[in-house]
């Protein structure tokens, strides 16, 4: 290990260098192939599939390859500081863990593996309101990491707070308003392989574990731990029927955040703004932060990048409040080019799903330091010492590469 510990190839790197390897791809497409093979074909397509032809989300991975970084060189090369502090959390890299549900699809200890790998990494995980695991179990998987909850709002008012307390109970420091997933998209690959988890308990762990949603659903009032496991055929059907009738309001409106800012003190961010009107009226609202989102391409098909709405979303709120990414981001380049576009800090959501299908824990943990290592390097080539200093001068447009042409 020793004889690899040098400044110039970093510390992962090095860590690699002299295990002689790793059992983990280092690519995006060495990634997805890992997954692919070490799961059902149904499950990867879950994970992996977008709405209809899924075009929203090529575009928004083809969006970063328009840009490219302008290299800088007799600089300060000492490595960079990547630290932030976003909505007074701080994290040792501007990368979350995006809420991604049913994470049970790809691993057996689901959540809590994101959790631990979160935390050993220092990055905060971003919990969906579809986890497998209830959010309590969740925090104390790891304690000491960071962690937000994705507040998808249930129709039902006491259920909704029933959440959003049990979330702040259990140390979660902020409330991130899912407003990009409030009716299911056309997702072809699902409904070739006619899976639907929900139907079969899968990712309700957050409701099952939950008093209000037992006795709207008509089950017992005393959760096991392991909710979904106890269950019936006749159960998971109650509790699959009475989640898709309540897991979220029909309509939603801006001046709906003074409700919730009744119900809760953590602070508010809003996923899912992609026009420059809508950004303005949710600040206006008192959101805390925004985040640019087109839910990963996975809800509405033939939208335009989510990259390509990030500019307009910060300028349209200047420096009022943080903006966030999420949608397409697979690389620490990817990262250092959303942050020069406006970003304070990006979420990474399948890739961190396909690390844990291929190992774990330890694969989600592979997938973040990698991002760390290579964003913390381009960070330093392009002359910058913390990521707050990017911007557009940091970037040029690219011209097109035709498709024969572009690497694979």
């Amino acid at each position: 290990m020793e004889e690899y510990a040098m400044g110039y190839t970093g510390g992962y790197q090095s860590a690699v260098f002299a295990a002689g390897g790793s059992p983990f791809p280092f690519t995006v497409e060495g990634l997805v192939e890992a997954a692919r093979e070490a799961l059902p074909s149904r499950t990867f397509a879950y994970i992996a599939g977008g709405a209809g032809r899924e075009r929203t989300v090529a575009a928004n991975e083809e969006a970063f390859a328009r840009w490219g970084l302008t290299y800088r060189i007799l600089r300060d090369g000492r490595p960079a500081d990547t630290s932030c502090t976003i909505l007074d959390t701080p994290m040792s890299l501007p990368v979350m863990l995006a809420p991604a549900g049913v994470a049970e699809l790809a691993h057996p200890e689901a959540e809590k593996a994101a959790a631990e790998a979160a935390a050993a990494v220092g990055v905060v995980q971003v919990l969906s309101s579809a986890s497998s695991t209830p959010l309590e179990e969740v925090a104390r998987a790891a304690p000491e990491g960071r962690r937000w909850f994705q507040f998808a709002w249930p129709d039902d008012g006491s259920l909704a707070r029933s959440l959003l307390e049990r979330a702040e109970k259990a140390g979660y420091t902020a409330v991130v308003l899912q407003g990009d997933c409030h009716v299911a998209g056309w997702r072809t690959r699902e409904l070739d392989t006619g899976f639907f988890p929900f139907g079969r308990g899968h990712g309700l762990g957050n409701y099952l574990s939950d008093p209000r949603f037992r006795e709207l659903a008509g089950l017992s009032q005393e959760p096991s731990p392991e909710p979904a496991r106890a269950l019936g055929p006749a159960e998971v059907r109650a509790a699959a029927v009475a989640w898709n009738r309540y897991y979220t309001r029909p309509a939603l409106a801006p001046g709906d955040l003074e409700l919730l800012r009744s119900w809760t003190d953590l602070p508010l961010a809003v996923k899912g703004v992609c026009r420059a009107d809508e950004a303005v009226r949710l600040r206006d609202a008192g959101a805390d932060a925004l985040i640019v989102s087109n839910h990963g391409g996975r809800q509405l098909d033939s939208g335009p990048a989510a990259l390509d709405c990030l500019p307009l979303v910060a300028e349209a709120v200047g420096d009022q409040i943080p903006v966030l990414f999420d949608s397409g981001v697979r690389t620490g380049t990817d990262v250092l080019i959303a942050l020069a576009l406006g970003a304070s800090a990006v979420m990474i959501g399948r890739p961190w799903l396909y690390g844990l299908a291929t190992g774990g824990r330890a694969g989600v943990e592979h997938v973040l330091r990698c991002l760390e290592t290579e964003f913390t390097g381009a960070l330093t080539l392009t002359g910058h010492q913390r990521p707050d200093s990017l911007s557009p001068a940091d970037l040029t447009l690219l011209p097109a590469i035709p498709a024969s042409r572009r690497p694979r």
